[in-house]
């Protein structure tokens, strides 16, 4: 599956919560907690080709998702994303560490998730700040960020972990 998204500094996370309720967005999962670890080899062979081995879990909720290199984009990000629920983290851990794999970066985040159309609005605080992440495709999102008062220059293409290492936490 392709994923499109930009993620956009969040200064009043209330008046955005607002505005997305007065636009028409829905409130689809309350605030919850996510704990994410990037497994990677210890070539760091992932890192070095711009992908990445997520597991994360969302309060007893576990999944696995793998991310591509980041494809030519100006405006938005956009990799290749597969993702699927795993029902045993602690195998799941076993058989990455059987594979060569290990825990190379961990953070958490705390997100709610909103829905305007098939637009996915996400609001994550994590250790970076706070930002409203937008997902869908490029013309979508470029509405609803004008919508918001969100101008091309306020566009992030950063991931989390680039975001967190930019405030100096490290690998």
């Amino acid at each position: 599956m392709l994923e499109i998204e930009v993620k956009v500094r969040v200064k009043d996370l209330e008046a955005l919560r607002e505005a997305l309720l007065k636009s028409g967005a829905e409130l689809q999962k309350e605030r919850y907690s996510e704990e994410n670890t990037l497994y990677d080899f210890p070539s760091r062979t992932l890192f070095k080709k711009r992908s990445a081995l997520r597991l994360r879990r969302a309060g007893k909720k576990t999944f696995l998702a793998f991310k591509g290199a980041p494809q030519k984009s100006r405006r938005f990000k956009v990799r290749e994303e597969f993702e699927t629920e795993v029902k045993n983290e602690r195998q799941t851990k076993k058989i990455l560490g059987c594979l060569g794999l290990a825990p190379a970066f961990r953070y958490q985040k705390s997100r709610t998730v909103y829905k305007r159309g098939r637009l996915k609005i996400c609001l994550d605080e994590t250790e970076a700040g706070t930002f409203c992440e937008l997902e869908g495709e490029r013309n979508e999102i470029s509405k609803y960020a004008k919508i918001l008062g969100f101008s091309r220059a306020d566009l992030i293409k950063l991931d989390y972990v680039q975001l967190l290492q930019k405030k100096g936490k490290k690998p």
